[in-house]
């Protein structure tokens, strides 16, 4: 065993507060049934005394943990040896100023950033919360792992699982809509890949019953061990703004486990005295799976110190239910009406200070063709934190001078197939192909330009467009 007796898991209810061993696989707390995180005994830790510490590790670089952009940061996720680490060089993502994509939202220059997560292994920032998942999967012993997914977690668990820990994986997608870039991936990295009938939640709901009756190690951000991973992207963020805190963060929000571990990682950096103020935080759903929107904007629901309204979230989970309302968003990838850790984000909103909206279709692909013109492309689900953030601008209240640093969350290529439909030139093919309406494809689009097989025709054509 090579966990850390340092580290424990710790029901995040505080009229519980059950805790219990790390060497134990659980997705809940086994006396209320809420969600748990990993905490640890600070003060047997040797932390830094200061985050620009954590420098010292690029002059160790070659040394696998100490290269990954999650375990180089380990002394605050403690919880298993460095060397036990399942690392393939996660984490080497940029930290942009993008004043281009700045001027669409309506931000100063300078004042901008965009987080790439896309440029991890798997080409999406699930990679940091796999790493920490299968780390501890393998530290007790575990064989096979499984998880629902969209599309990026069954990328992700199938390269970690298969190259770095030797494990079986298992994929439970639902029948609706799943990016052939991300399922690509799964497939051509061995995952069993199981396609039942339902959307993501009916997935999710069928994966958990099946990991607890099989004793099946589960991948999914109800993981405690995942988040732990997820929240170095906030100590990149932190790096790359040399070691100053934003005034916002904002994030696309699906199943919710990105914001509740920036909101984790906040809150522990500001208890053991590595920052002195938390940047507030901004969570956008799609409309099309708006759950944390209608909840914590539309009707009240908020952490109050652990004491949310459970029967708030069990009659608008009924209302859904009853209507038959299924998610339904162009960005598949947080295309949830369940989100799992809607109780932790809850417990980060407040943390953080943070609000709630959610964008259009319309305003992700907008957003997104900007991302792009500005030299990065995302995945849509990405661009709804640049979609949010202009939102947020346009309703004052982000101003235009606030450092704000977008998490864009997937590569371009997890789904070419809207990149390029946007980019037609033909609206109907655009429908048909996405099974869309009511997005235009005119707003930023940068159409191919049909041309003979002759000079002077291209040059025109270059004259006229450059």
């Amino acid at each position: 065993m090579s966990l850390d007796d340092r580290a424990f898991q710790r029901c995040i209810s505080p009229a519980c507060a059950a805790t219990f061993g790390p060497e134990e696989v659980l997705t809940g707390c086994s006396r209320c049934g809420e969600l748990l995180d990993i905490d640890y005994e600070w003060d047997r830790l040797e932390v830094p005394t200061r985050l620009s510490e954590f420098e010292r590790a690029w002059s160790e670089r070659r040394i696998p943990w100490q290269f990954s952009g999650v375990w180089r940061f380990r002394s605050l996720l403690p919880f298993v040896r460095a060397e036990q680490a399942a690392t393939i060089g996660e984490g080497q993502t940029l930290l942009q100023q993008a004043d281009r994509v700045g001027r669409f939202v309506g931000s100063n220059p300078g004042r901008l950033w965009l987080q790439y997560e896309g440029m991890n292994p798997s080409g999406s920032f699930k990679d940091n919360g796999m790493t920490a998942a299968i780390s501890h999967a393998k530290a007790i012993g575990a064989k096979r792992a499984a998880c629902a997914s969209t599309g990026n977690t069954s990328a992700s668990l199938a390269l970690y699982a298969g190259m770095a820990a030797g494990m079986r994986s298992i994929i439970f997608i639902g029948s609706g809509k799943i990016a052939y870039g991300k399922l690509s991936q799964a497939l051509d990295y061995g995952a069993l890949t199981l396609q039942i009938a339902g959307d993501f939640d009916d997935a999710m709901a069928r994966v958990q019953e099946v990991c607890h009756r099989l004793g099946i190690y589960l991948v999914n951000s109800v993981n405690p061990f995942r988040l732990e991973g997820q929240k170095t992207v906030m100590l990149r963020v932190l790096e790359g703004l040399g070691w100053e805190v934003p005034d916002w963060i904002v994030v696309p929000g699906g199943n919710l486990g990105n914001s509740s571990a920036f909101g984790k990682a906040f809150a522990e950096l500001h208890r053991i005295g590595l920052i002195d103020r938390i940047p507030r935080l901004a969570v956008i759903n799609a409309s099309g799976a708006r759950t944390l929107n209608e909840l914590a904007s539309e009707r009240g629901l908020t952490w109050n110190g652990g004491n949310y309204d459970r029967g708030l979230v069990d009659r608008y989970y009924a209302e859904l239910d009853a209507s038959r309302s299924k998610a339904s968003t162009i960005a598949s990838a947080i295309e949830i009406n369940r989100p799992v850790n809607l109780a932790k984000c809850l417990r980060a909103l407040d943390v953080c200070d943070g609000v709630v909206r959610e964008v259009t279709d319309q305003e992700i692909l907008d957003a997104k063709a900007q991302v792009g013109a500005g030299g990065y492309g995302c995945e849509p689900a990405s661009a709804a934190s640049v979609a949010g953030a202009k939102r947020l601008r346009a309703e004052g209240v982000i101003g235009a001078d606030e450092r704000v640093v977008c998490i864009l969350t997937g590569h371009l290529l997890k789904d070419p197939d809207v990149t390029v439909a946007y980019h037609s030139a033909d609206q109907k093919r655009f429908e048909e192909t996405l099974g869309v309406r009511g997005v235009r494809t005119a707003s930023y689009a940068n159409h191919a330009v049909a041309v003979g097989n002759d000079f002077d025709e291209i040059a025109r054509a270059i004259q006229l467009y450059v």
